[in-house]
């Protein structure tokens, strides 16, 4: 029988040095023999390169070195081609590494950042992204780094996903331009190469526009297609074009397949080796299917249990073998491969020590926002085999960052760290968030501060008419573009929520606008409206104008070297919170950017999250 302990209150096997001593697994390739699999994982804010070679065990490619690219938000940190690895390095330098014996090198001249790496057929040539903070573009060098990169486009505001075809003198890539994010609008070029070194020529545009994005192209291994993924309308295609005729077929529509670019690199299908079939993930109420289909357009659904998520698909060359990141909302992030209808894992994201019933397994729920729209969330009850609560739970209700983004049934350690305590978890995929249509996610354009807050409002609503949730000490919590949604909603709603936490979050819009990176440099146009015209709702919408309202108690964490949410706007309002003697938790933290990544933070910042829901919360 299990003893009766107050909510919050509950033993959990998660203790903050557990939570931090996870692994982020952000990307897994196999080589070009298909025998080596090779992934990045970070450890402590360092990211590592591990190859594993048929039945051997997993060593690390990298020791001293840090593999992180550092375009926009990252992403496209390698690429593994025939016994060797192209990575981009800490000082944003493309590095040589061969995969036996022997140290990287640099191939890149230290100046701006490289991302997505990309080897050509022959292995002679390395196409990658390359930016300077200020103006992006297309780079070409030898893979043994003896010439000077070469520009081979340019003139679009970004670009990522370059692909080679694997026999002709063929490139494709997508670009875009300011204002768009990449889900908003881009472009697919393709071009051919002249010339020693490669140049191209006659580029052309074969799909997307400003208001039709376009995501991962790829040659089929046989030279006859190239695939990409198109939304044109409420929902994604995946489209091959015969390159000799021209000719366009849909195989898959109706559902989501691509997710917000924002990062370089991502991938969420792959090419058979033969060129007959495509593996692909589909995003259906934020659970992952995996599926194949075959250019006919029949699809096949492959068993993908025990996992309900995965990411980072990649097919091996030389066989029906996949690699990806999998994980479940009760199973850590897992490198696996599945070949002949079998799961294999190669790498843990943690111990998994903790029995998958000892943890909490979310439930889809909705409820309708003011203007009817069915509003979707994840709903973490308190989990725990040896003790229970009495009453109903408090509940942190989060709000994810972006605000193009979603919360899916993967693993979710914040979900897991507080509803092994008793708590329940409410993860909100408010309108503006991906994978329930382009209507849904675009619900949020000039309405950014007020939808966002309605649904958060909405969904501490709903766990309290649902019963399952004290309505008295519910929490908002959320980072980065969650953390503005946060400081709204204890603005326009004093009262409503028992406390707040703000991680990293936007406070003044009109200095976000000024001083955040390239990447988002416009973003706000579309969410609140383009500046000077939108000067009254970028004042109406900044917390730091209204933060007088704030009554209820708000903790607040920030990254020191965080670029693009600067110090200086949660400085702003900790300045406010403190004139006006409200109750407050401000840390910041050193070397620290837009989100942890060292040890020592992430279990330093459980602890002081834990502390302030007891005092302010659990204890008021």
């Amino acid at each position: 029988m299990r003893r009766v302990l107050p909510y919050g209150f509950w033993p959990s096997p998660l203790e903050p040095e557990r939570m931090a001593s996870l692994l982020r697994i952000t990307d897994v390739q196999w080589d070009r023999s298909g025998r080596v699999l090779i992934w990045r994982e970070e450890r402590s804010g360092r990211g590592v390169l591990v190859a594993r070679e048929g039945e051997g065990p997993p060593r690390d490619l990298t020791e001293i070195e840090s593999v992180r690219a550092r375009i926009g938000y990252g992403g496209g940190d390698f690429i593994a081609g025939d016994g060797l690895v192209i990575y981009v390095g800490e000082d944003g330098r493309l590095y040589r590494l061969p995969l036996a014996h022997g140290l990287p090198y640099p191939i890149t001249p230290p100046f701006g950042n490289a991302a997505s790496p990309t080897l050509s057929p022959d292995g002679r040539w390395v196409l990658y992204v390359h930016s300077d903070g200020e103006t992006d573009l297309l780079a070409l060098v030898d893979a043994e780094g003896r010439r000077w990169p070469q520009k081979v486009a340019e003139g679009a505001d970004f670009y990522m996903q370059p692909a080679w075809h694997p026999t002709r003198p063929l490139i494709a890539w997508v670009e875009w331009d300011h204002p768009n994010m990449p889900w908003d609008g881009a472009r697919l070029c393709l071009a051919r190469l002249e010339g020693d070194p490669p140049r191209p020529s006659s580029p052309e545009v074969i799909a997307g526009d400003a208001t039709t994005p376009v995501f991962q192209p790829a040659f089929s291994p046989d030279g006859r297609f190239l695939s990409y993924i198109l939304t044109d309308g409420e929902w994604d295609a995946l489209v091959v074009m015969d390159l000799e005729t021209g000719a366009r077929r849909i195989l898959v529509e109706g559902t989501t397949l691509a997710p917000p670019a924002w990062v370089q690199g991502l991938r969420v299908y792959g090419w058979s080796p033969r060129g007959d079939r495509l593996f692909y993930r589909r995003n259906e109420n934020a659970i992952a299917s995996l599926e194949v289909v075959d250019l006919e357009g029949r699809i096949t659904r492959l068993d993908l249990h025990p996992y309900t998520w995965f990411e980072q698909l990649a097919v091996a060359p030389d066989r029906e073998a996949l690699a990806m990141i999998a994980s479940s909302p009760v199973l850590p992030p897992r490198v696996v491969t599945w070949e002949d209808g079998r799961f294999r894992i190669h790498r843990f994201a943690s111990a998994e020590r903790i029995p998958p019933e000892a943890l909490s397994f979310p439930q889809p729920i909705q409820w309708r926002a003011p203007d009817g729209t069915a509003v979707h969330g994840l709903y973490y009850p308190p989990a725990s085999p040896e003790v229970r609560g009495v009453g109903l739970p408090p509940a942190l209700i989060s709000i994810h960052g972006g605000p193009t983004s979603q919360r899916v049934m993967s693993y979710n350690a914040d979900a897991q760290f507080f509803a092994t305590r008793g708590f329940a978890y409410l993860e909100v995929n408010y309108r503006g968030s991906t994978g329930y249509g382009r209507s849904y996610r675009d619900a949020l354009k000039g309405k950014w501060g007020l939808l966002d807050v309605e649904d958060a409002v909405g969904g501490a609503r709903a766990l309290a008419e649902q019963g399952l949730a004290d309505p008295q000490r519910q929490v908002i919590i959320g980072g980065s573009a969650g953390g503005y949604t946060v400081l709204n909603a204890l603005i326009r709603h004093p009262g409503f929520f028992r406390a707040g936490v703000c991680l990293f979050g936007v406070t003044n819009l009109f200095t976000l606008a000024a001083e955040t990176h390239k990447f988002e440099a416009h973003y706000l146009d579309s969410l609140v409206g383009p500046l000077p015209e939108a000067a009254e709702r970028y004042r109406e919408w900044s917390p730091i104008f209204h933060a007088d309202r704030i009554r209820d108690p708000v903790a607040i964490f920030q990254g020191e070297e965080d670029r693009v949410v600067p110090p200086s706007q949660a400085e702003a309002i900790v300045e406010v919170m403190r004139r006006r003697g409200v109750p407050h938790f401000y840390r910041l933290y050193p070397g620290e950017g837009h989100g942890w990544r060292r040890a020592e933070t992430i279990a330093r910042f459980y602890r002081e999250v834990l502390e302030f829901l007891r005092q302010h919360v659990l204890f008021a």
